[in-house]
């Protein structure tokens, strides 16, 4: 009876230690992905504001479309290359946040 308590008190720690890793890899990637938020927000609102300036000298109306083209075609692409920059982060946290608890769920099966 002695050793299950000891064996109970030793997987409770172990389970612990993993709990304790897998908060300091999630506040990494917290970090990473609020990094790579605001870099995406400063980038998009600079090209918006290029692009608004380009409108404003535009001369003529062919002009202003070609530019507003060329500014929703660069923004789609962005977006479309931010979204799955975003998703693979997402994939790196889920690896990173079941990766201290490996050893432990292998232990209890």
């Amino acid at each position: 009876m002695v050793q299950s308590f000891e064996d109970a008190g030793k997987a409770g720690k172990e389970f612990l230690d993993a709990g304790l890793k897998n908060f300091a890899a999630m506040s990494k990637s917290a970090q990473a992905l609020a990094a790579e938020a605001a870099e995406y927000s400063r980038k998009t609102f600079e090209d918006g504001a290029a692009a608004l300036e380009k409108l404003t000298g535009a001369r003529s109306l062919e002009k202003a479309v070609e530019i507003q083209t060329d500014y929703a075609r660069q923004a789609y692409e962005s977006f479309v290359a931010q979204s799955t920059r975003v998703s693979e982060l997402y994939a790196e946290i889920a690896k990173e946040a079941y990766k201290p608890f490996e050893s432990v769920v292998a232990k209890a099966k």
